[in-house]
């Protein structure tokens, strides 16, 4: 039996969009520039839990910074 660690749980662009607070267009839009770490899964992107939380405290600190 494998051991998942929590923060590599794979989340798709509508959880992301929730936890960013934007549009599912605008999260794969900042995937297909590599704004944001994402891979393709068949058709659709797919993102580790590590990595957008990982982005969001760099948004923070640059806002923080503004």
């Amino acid at each position: 039996m494998a051991i998942v660690d929590k923060d590599d749980v794979l989340l798709n662009s509508r959880e992301v969009a929730f936890l960013l607070d934007l549009s599912p267009d605008t999260v794969n839009e900042f995937a297909r520039r590599n704004v944001l770490p994402a891979f393709k899964k068949g058709r659709q992107w797919r993102f580790r839990k590590r990595d957008i939380a990982s982005f969001k405290r760099q948004m923070r600190s640059v806002n923080a910074a503004a």
